[in-house]
């Protein structure tokens, strides 16, 4: 991985194509210490969700597609962006950025 990814001001987590974590930035396992942090490399990312989210994870390691959603936990809100990783033009994983957003943001909408 690019050292930019592990300073980076948000988190990054890559799974291989059988869901297994490959990789994790500092921000990914601070937010994910509860859990065993730096600890869950090597583990299946499946067995790090609850259902639904499990059966979604799986389908998209099955058919590789983009899920983007925003979430909010104890007043916090982020930005959860999961998609297919490739390397020399073949899936091989998923990239899960979670992006801390501000409580106000403004929003463009940008004419061509």
């Amino acid at each position: 991985m690019e050292d930019w990814a592990e300073e980076a001001g948000f988190a990054v987590t890559l799974c291989d194509r059988d869901g297994k974590i490959t990789y994790m930035n500092a921000r990914s396992r601070g937010t994910f210490g509860k859990y065993g942090g730096g600890g869950l490399v090597g583990k299946s990312l499946l067995d790090c969700h609850p259902e639904p989210a499990r059966s979604k994870l799986a389908g998209m390691l099955k058919k590789p597609r983009v899920n983007a959603y925003t979430i909010e936990k104890g007043g916090v809100r982020k930005l959860i962006y999961q998609a297919p990783l490739t390397k020399d033009g073949a899936v091989s994983g998923l990239v899960e950025l979670s992006v801390e957003l501000p409580a106000e943001m403004p929003h463009f909408v940008r004419k061509p």
